[in-house]
């Protein structure tokens, strides 16, 4: 399995410390997070656009 880069878990820490304070927003409608999963999967997304080095998607 690859690793992350620094900068990816940075990324996913920082989103992780807004989703706990309440204050991260979903993309379009602007709604709180509150799923945990989806957090990551924001922080993660963002990572992929700075173009930091992240993990493969899961394949079903």
């Amino acid at each position: 399995m690859a690793k992350a880069a620094k900068g990816t878990k940075d990324k996913v820490e920082k989103v992780m410390h807004e989703f706990k304070d309440g204050t991260l927003k979903s993309g379009g409608s602007g709604k709180t997070v509150k799923s945990r999963k989806q957090a990551i999967a924001i922080g993660l997304s963002e990572a992929r656009e700075a173009g930091e080095k992240v993990p493969a998607k899961k394949k079903k």
